[in-house]
C-alpha cells in the first residue's frame, strides 16, 4: 500500500489533465497504461518549473526513471474531470523519488511514487542530484520548519 504525506508536498505541481477518447479501454474506463504519460507530464511540468530540461542538458544532466508504483483507486472515465499533482517525497544526494495523486471530480483515482536518479550525459555515470534543485528543496524545508515552530 502506497502513503502518501498529504501534510508536506514540496516543490508541488498540478495540472488539469483531459481524458481522451483513445485513453479508454474496452471496459469504458481509463486504461492503466495511460496513467503512465499522465505520470510522465506531471514530471515534465515539475522539471519546466523547477529544473528545466535545456538547463539540465546544459549542464550534462540526464534525468532517469529507476521504478514506479502506482495504486488505482477507482476507474476514471471520459467525463471525468482529472486533475494531477506531483511533489518530491525525498531528495537525497543521488537518488530522488516523487509522489502523485491522480483526482477524478476531487476523488482520488490512483497514487504513485517514481524513483529516480542523475546520469551524466559524457558517460552515463550516476551524478549527484543538480544544485539548483537540492536548494529549492532544502528552502522548501527550511520554510516549513520555521512556520511549524
Amino acid at each position: 500500500m502506497l502513503l502518501i504525506d498529504n501534510l508536506q508536498r514540496p516543490l508541488e505541481v498540478e495540472l488539469a489533465i483531459p481524458v481522451r477518447t483513445y485513453d479508454i479501454d474496452f471496459a469504458g474506463i481509463v486504461s492503466n497504461i495511460v496513467y503512465i504519460r499522465w505520470l510522465e507530464d506531471l514530471r515534465l511540468k515539475f522539471l519546466h518549473e523547477h529544473l528545466p530540461l535545456d538547463e539540465q542538458i546544459e549542464q550534462g544532466y540526464i534525468p532517469i526513471l529507476a521504478g514506479t508504483e502506482i495504486e488505482y483507486k477507482r476507474p476514471v472515465k471520459l467525463i471525468d474531470k482529472v486533475i494531477g499533482r506531483l511533489w518530491v517525497g525525498s531528495l537525497g544526494r543521488l537518488k530522488w523519488t516523487v509522489q502523485a495523486e491522480i483526482l477524478a471530480n476531487n476523488v482520488i483515482a490512483a497514487v504513485a511514487i517514481q524513483k529516480g536518479a542523475f546520469l551524466s550525459s559524457q558517460n552515463n555515470r550516476p551524478v549527484p542530484v543538480p544544485e539548483k534543485l537540492q536548494q529549492k528543496y532544502l528552502d522548501y524545508q527550511n520554510a516549513n520548519l520555521t512556520t511549524s515552530t
